[in-house]
């Protein structure tokens, strides 16, 4: 069973199953090989049974990354600062790190010098992103309130200086202001004007 057998798999992140197949061998097998090569360093376990090989995963764009993001835990979606970077809502650079929304459990993966990182939140505030690309993320909008709901409970570090919020659509905000508790929607409104009060100096 030959690693380079592995290049048949053309998806960056693959299960057991898809190693069984492509190896032509069995399931259990596949577990024993996938825990064989990842011990040797070839392979990374990003969850159980979801592997990448190592060279590919420190050579990942960023697209792949999220969509890893996605599988680690399921279900989420890409939010916080990391979208509000994408869409260049925040001038805050994260270098190999990649926040999310859970609805499971708040959790770090460290892989490979990648940290992912899932926050949890009512299920009655999931809601809000949107699928492009084959990835789950939330709307520039969505990840603002995301940022400040969690900031107004001390459970997330915005930095507020680094937000262009000019780039958002104030329409979309509003709406999405309904469904957080009054607490959130009042300390972005407060740190709202002061950024508008401070541009116009």
């Amino acid at each position: 069973m030959p690693y380079q057998d592995l290049f048949k798999i053309e998806k960056p992140v693959f299960s057991k199953e898809e190693v069984a197949q492509a190896l032509g061998i069995s399931s259990d097998s596949a577990r024993v090989f996938c825990s064989r090569y990842a011990k040797r360093g070839l392979l990374t376990r990003l969850k159980r049974d979801l592997y990448a090989r190592t060279e590919t995963i420190r050579n990942l764009g960023q697209g792949d990354l999220f969509r890893i993001a996605n599988f680690l835990q399921v279900p989420s979606y890409i939010s916080l600062t990391t979208a509000l970077s994408f869409y260049a809502v925040s001038s805050q650079i994260q270098r190999n790190v990649f926040e999310s929304i859970s609805i499971k459990r708040s959790k770090t993966y460290e892989r490979q010098g990648l940290t992912f990182r899932y926050v949890k939140i009512d299920p009655e505030l999931y809601r809000g992103y949107i699928k492009e690309g084959g990835i789950f993320i939330a709307s520039p909008e969505k990840a603002v309130m995301d940022s400040f709901y969690l900031a107004s409970m001390g459970r997330y570090p915005l930095d507020i200086s680094s937000l262009d919020l000019s780039r958002l659509n104030d329409r979309i905000v509003s709406e999405f202001s309904e469904i957080y508790p009054s607490k959130a929607v009042e300390f972005f409104e407060r740190e709202y004007e002061k950024i508008r009060r401070a541009r116009k100096l």
